[in-house]
């Protein structure tokens, strides 16, 4: 059977194939040479491997497309690219002290400071003692109440570095009574199931407070951030507080695991709370 030579190629193909539909003889040289990289052959740009040396030239043939009476490599469509959504309606951060923040890490060191003085029981000081009885103010004071200098240092970095931002996104007051909250909250459901359980036990310190902190922080910076363009915040950096703090009863004889974790679901609660009704707004 009669044939030329493909053009770069070397392979001998029948004549009819130059005129089939038109293709070849409408072609330039530019498209019909592609070096193989392995022995340095031209070879048709439309097969995949080398006919010379077998290498791989490309996954695939490429896809052909009719224009006019020729036939060419159809050119790969652009992908759209999307744009990010801005974030939502954020707090408009205070650049006021955290007053409500140093208010509790004071009150705490103060009282530690008397109770180291004077000798006194924690008890005297705003301790909660299970059975509680009849003194319900205890779930107030008992936050505030340390005996151990460490768990006071522990929880007020905690308060320092969380509480702070919470207080300049909601304000002073609302960042008190979040606070106040999240301890009397811990404290009481940790009473309620010491009680239950029949122990006897003094349950106190701000542990509550610092992972409501940092639990309510964590939910009004997440919904601030979220698809807003670059914002981040440090989610390892908040998951390493977060153990710390509900490690605490490890270490601390008056931190009470469970006063921590109500404490830190409140704080969470708020948190969304507050960031709902800031996008609602």
């Amino acid at each position: 059977m009669s044939g030329e030579y493909a053009i770069g190629t070397g392979v001998q193909v029948p004549e009819s194939r130059f005129w089939a539909g038109g293709i070849l003889d409408c072609m330039s040289e530019t498209e019909l040479s592609v070096i193989c990289k392995n022995c340095g052959s031209e070879v048709s740009p439309y097969v995949t491997e080398c006919p010379y040396c077998g290498a791989r030239l490309r996954k695939r043939a490429p896809k052909l497309e009719r224009r006019g009476d020729a036939l060419e490599a159809q050119q790969p469509r652009r992908r759209r690219r999307r744009i990010p959504r801005p974030g939502r309606a954020g707090f408009a951060v205070a650049g006021e002290r955290p007053y409500a923040t140093i208010a509790v890490i004071l009150v705490s060191a103060i009282l530690l400071l008397v109770q180291k003085a004077s000798g006194g029981a924690l008890q005297t000081f705003g301790g909660l003692v299970v059975p509680l009885e009849d003194d319900w103010w205890r779930v107030l004071t008992a936050p505030f109440a340390y005996v151990d200098v460490g768990y006071l240092f522990v929880v007020a970095v905690g308060l320092a570095i969380f509480a702070t931002g919470v207080e300049r996104r909601l304000g002073t007051m609302r960042t008190a009574v979040l606070l106040v909250a999240c301890g009397a909250l811990g404290m009481l459901a940790a009473s309620v199931v010491a009680n239950a359980q029949d122990d006897f036990a003094v349950v106190a310190g701000g542990n509550g407070m610092a992972l409501g902190a940092v639990a309510a922080w964590f939910a009004i910076r997440r919904a601030e951030v979220h698809g807003a363009i670059g914002e981040d915040y440090d989610l390892i950096g908040v998951a390493v507080a977060a153990v710390v703090l509900i490690a605490l009863p490890l270490f601390a004889p008056t931190a009470d695991l469970v006063a921590g974790l109500v404490g830190g679901a409140v704080g969470a609660l708020a948190g969304l709370a507050a960031s709902a009704l800031q996008h609602g707004e």
